[in-house]
């Protein structure tokens, strides 16, 4: 691209050069056009390969995938929830849960990392289309750098992916319900029916942190009472676009009434405003565990995606 790139150029600056000539004496419209379509096309194509190349360089060098840094993205907005809470954060079934700060565990150094990503050392292989290929231990075997006990898990806790304790039911031989096959199915439709979305998905939605965080602050009668402290709390509760969050509602009542449907922890953005809808990944299927869904339930969905 950047050897077409100077043959274009040179053509261009002629045509410059020569502009204030008589239109005979140069190449006719047809020519022209042809010449400027390709100038636009390979410049915008390079300019994209650039920017791949540079991104490509610095995950190389800080030994990260573009997923991981999501993951570093997600640990620091939950970070700073957890500084409003001071360090808990409550989870899935109202456990408190201390988030405490981790750093990438595979970044080992910018010289190591790219020598690792490239095979080798020496940089003459790395652009030698012949050279041997990495062996395919060296991708089961990474090196830790230590920083964190090697025992932490990576990605960090996520009390908004933890999974739910399963209910033991309190038998009570008073309130037997009857059990006769429409009565069942009666009442499993009324549980489905509570819990199904606009696509009609089983899924349980969690509240947005800043509606839950507001709804436990409001519980708490005598705090944030002066002026001030209600901006200092709407500071604390509020996610800004520099950490990878949307700046939340004043108030829960306007976060309530707001017409989003994307409205959720399933809609979490990094610091480009980027979600992984964008590529192409469906962010319902990824954040709720459907694994309690029924046997019977998910062969009913299969059947009817085939009949549309």
């Amino acid at each position: 691209m950047i050897y077409l790139e100077s043959f274009l150029y040179t053509r261009c600056a002629v045509l410059w050069e020569k502009r204030h000539l008589p239109s005979y004496l140069g190449p006719n419209s047809g020519q022209v056009a042809l010449l400027f379509i390709e100038v636009v096309l390979n410049s915008f194509v390079l300019f994209a390969l650039s920017i791949l190349l540079g991104r490509t360089l610095w995950s190389l060098g800080l030994n990260m995938t573009t997923i991981e840094g999501w993951e570093v993205e997600r640990h620091h907005a939950i970070l700073r929830r957890a500084r409003a809470s001071g360090g808990l954060l409550n989870g899935p079934d109202g456990k408190q849960v201390r988030i405490e700060h981790q750093e990438f565990p595979w970044d080992i150094g910018i010289w190591t990392n790219i020598c690792r990503g490239m095979g080798s050392s020496n940089p003459v292989l790395w652009f030698w289309p012949f050279a041997r290929s990495p062996r395919i231990e060296t991708a089961l075997n990474i090196e830790h750098n230590c920083i964190d006990d090697p025992s932490k898990p990576w990605p960090p806790i996520d009390p908004d992916r933890m999974f739910r304790v399963a209910r033991q039911p309190m038998p009570d031989k008073n309130s037997t319900l009857a059990m006769d096959k429409e009565s069942f199915r009666a009442r499993q439709a009324a549980d489905m029916a509570r819990y199904e979305d606009a696509d009609g998905e089983y899924v349980v939605r969690r509240r947005p942190f800043h509606e839950r965080a507001q709804a436990v602050l409001d519980s708490e009668k005598g705090a944030y009472e002066s002026g001030g402290d209600d901006e200092e709390e709407e500071a604390l509760l509020t996610d800004d676009d520099d950490d990878g969050m949307e700046p939340a509602s004043a108030t829960p009542t306007a976060a309530r009434n707001a017409e989003d449907t994307d409205a959720g922890e399933e809609s979490w953005r990094n610091k480009e405003g980027e979600r992984l809808a964008d590529f192409g990944v469906d962010e319902v299927a990824d954040f709720y565990d459907e694994d309690d869904v029924p046997l019977a339930e998910l062969v009913r969905r299969r059947r009817a995606e085939k009949t549309r």
